[in-house]
């Protein structure tokens, strides 16, 4: 659309990426997923290398038979505009948190190794967030969640919205 309509596109960052698969790949491989499954495993899709958003919109402009807007000569038909990383968005996406992540029969199917709690064990942090939410304790949930979830380490700094100015 902001090709067809002459621009701008509109891009977070020169340097994010990500990673995509079609629809019919994607459910090909989670059914094949669920064949391989015994029980409560997560698995991960192979897929393939990310792609540089940068570069997509660079290629898109391109097919659609136009040229990107050069910045110093201010040449060309589409303009790229950077406009910043929203909150919480990552540069680069991660689709294994844990570690040790297991082949299995299929090339592109991973099972992940994830850190399992006990319910009993479980049962008990849950009661303990609940207790600190109810109390809107924002640091003490976030120290609950990183006891819960080992590989858990926000890349940036936690905010309490309830309380911000």
């Amino acid at each position: 659309d902001q090709i067809a309509s002459g621009g701008p596109i509109t891009v977070t960052h020169p340097d994010v990426n990500r990673f995509f698969m079609t629809i019919p790949e994607a459910a090909q491989l989670v059914i094949q997923a669920s064949a391989l499954a015994k029980g409560g495993e997560v698995f991960v899709l192979d897929m393939g290398e990310p792609v540089k958003i940068l570069d997509l919109a660079k290629r898109m402009v391109c097919l659609s038979g136009l040229t990107v807007k050069n910045e110093s000569t201010g040449d060309g038909d589409i303009e790229i505009r950077f406009i910043g990383l929203r909150s919480g968005e990552k540069l680069f996406e991660e689709l294994l948190i844990g570690n040790n992540p297991e082949a299995t029969e299929h090339p592109k199917i991973i099972r992940a190794n994830e850190t399992l709690l006990d319910w009993d064990s479980l049962r008990v942090q849950l009661d303990a967030l609940e207790a600190a939410a109810d109390k809107q304790d924002v640091k003490a949930c976030l120290v609950i969640v990183k006891e819960v979830v080992t590989e858990f380490s926000p890349q940036e700094k936690v905010v309490d919205w309830l309380c911000a100015e």
